[in-house]
């Protein structure tokens, strides 16, 4: 396999960008990280959508990031290390992927961009979203190590970044239990790269 020569747009406080260079990092591929929020013409080029994050590789330009998950574990990671190749297990992790895109996307996910970057939106709304996505997932979590299979899959990637750092939109996670010991694994693998911690208008 050739040297990858990988670069990804991203923001670094973004859990969008950072479920990215996470699972970079995870695979050990080297790789160049451009700012690019707000949207600069290289972004706008590559990605008209003008969203975060875009991962060139070579001539492949791949924008989404569940898409680059997939795009990275088919490309360089062993088959069916961290995205199953049988039925069931690429359908659980499709499932997870959907998860991330909509649940975590809509409930924790939202509650942070309000607190962090002022986004208007309806708080309680997110936040029953994020306690109704957290309480099914640690029951799931109940028993089991890993989302989607008995090992981490980008499943986990996908989800693991807006979770953990729920609580940065005022999401508690201490009645969580199974999520949160599903976070210290995680953040337990080799190569894992922390998202930085978000300033929180009024308590820097």
């Amino acid at each position: 396999m050739s040297h990858p020569d990988i670069t990804l747009y991203g923001l670094r406080l973004s859990g969008h960008s950072h479920r990215a260079e996470l699972f970079l990092s995870l695979l050990a591929l080297p790789y160049r990280f451009e700012t690019a929020l707000p949207p600069t013409p290289d972004l706008i080029r590559l990605n008209p959508l003008r969203q975060i994050p875009v991962l060139t590789d070579g001539d492949a330009v791949i924008s989404d990031s569940n898409a680059i998950l997939v795009y990275l574990a088919a490309r360089y990671a062993p088959a069916g290390e961290w995205m199953p190749t049988d039925p069931q297990g690429a359908a659980a992790v499709q499932r997870w992927l959907s998860v991330a895109a909509g649940e975590v996307r809509y409930g924790p996910a939202l509650a942070r961009l309000m607190v962090v970057f002022g986004a208007a939106a309806d708080r309680a709304a997110a936040h029953a979203t994020a306690v109704r996505i957290l309480a099914f997932m640690d029951a799931h979590l109940t028993g089991r190590e890993f989302l989607a299979a008995d090992r981490p899959t980008i499943a986990d990637i996908a989800c693991y970044s807006y979770v953990a750092h729920a609580p940065e939109g005022g999401v508690s996670l201490e009645p969580y239990p199974a999520v949160r010991a599903w976070i210290g694994r995680i953040e337990a693998l080799p190569g894992f790269l922390a998202m930085p911690a978000s300033p929180i208008p009024g308590q820097e």
